[in-house]
């Protein structure tokens, strides 16, 4: 990841758009005269990289199958990467937080750093267009797809595979249904949210799972289930 950090914060000429990208919502609960913080654009931002890394990745790989590209874009398009990518763009530096979460490390929070690098991608597509976002984040993430394939090829695919695909195999074989992913307990500030899910198959659980974002507590609870059905199915996950 140390390359990223040439990548500076992409070029926004409206400066409406670029503060309320950096704003959290934290900071708007603290200042009655700012009304509006970034969470519209982190659901923008969120849909353009997932298009625009899905496109670069059919690009790259043309000897990839559907199923390969899925895990390889599932691994790119998570919190993991985007927080690194924040990170180094310094943005937790020029973030408007509130107080609170200001004294609770919120400058250095990989969600919340996640959430604003989306934030930013939305503001950067509405003020400049699909492709001025292309040239911006396609040699960042090309540079991570080559670091993730040799990681791909040095693991024989185990760390790739998509889990919540490998469960749904598995339950679409054996019950011919498929999963249903459930929100157990959702706590924590807006800053830091923790959501705890369970995955149901035949409407019993098999997994649960913890994760800052839902995405991520499934992917958790589906890893969970997976284990379960290891020790308890003679069918291999493996």
């Amino acid at each position: 990841m140390d390359n990223i950090q040439k990548y500076l914060l992409p070029a926004i000429q409206d400066q409406s758009l670029l503060q309320q990208a950096l704003t959290h919502r934290s900071y708007v609960n603290e200042n009655q005269k700012c009304k509006q913080h970034n969470e519209r654009l982190e659901f923008l931002g969120d849909a353009v990289l997932g298009f625009l890394v899905g496109d670069l990745l059919y690009r790259l790989y043309p000897n990839l199958s559907e199923a390969e590209l899925t895990r390889l874009r599932s691994r790119l398009v998570d919190e993991q990467q985007f927080s690194k990518i924040a990170a180094d763009m310094n943005l937790g530096e020029i973030l408007r937080l509130g107080q609170g979460v200001i004294k609770n490390d919120g400058r250095s929070n990989p969600s919340l750093l996640s959430d604003t690098f989306e934030a930013i991608i939305g503001a950067y597509f509405l003020d400049s267009g699909i492709i001025a976002v292309a040239e911006f984040v396609n040699p960042i993430f090309t540079l991570l797809a080559e670091e993730l394939t040799v990681e791909l090829a040095k693991s024989k695919l185990t760390s790739f595979i998509d889990l919540k695909n490998r469960l749904q195999q598995w339950s679409l074989a054996k019950y011919h249904i498929v999963p249903q992913y459930q929100i157990i307990t959702e706590s924590g500030l807006d800053h830091d949210k923790r959501f705890t899910v369970q995955v149901l198959i035949n409407s019993e659980v098999y997994g649960c799972g913890e994760g800052r974002r839902k995405k991520d507590a499934e992917k958790n609870a589906a890893q969970a289930a997976l284990e379960f059905i290891k020790l308890n199915f003679d069918s291999s996950q493996e």
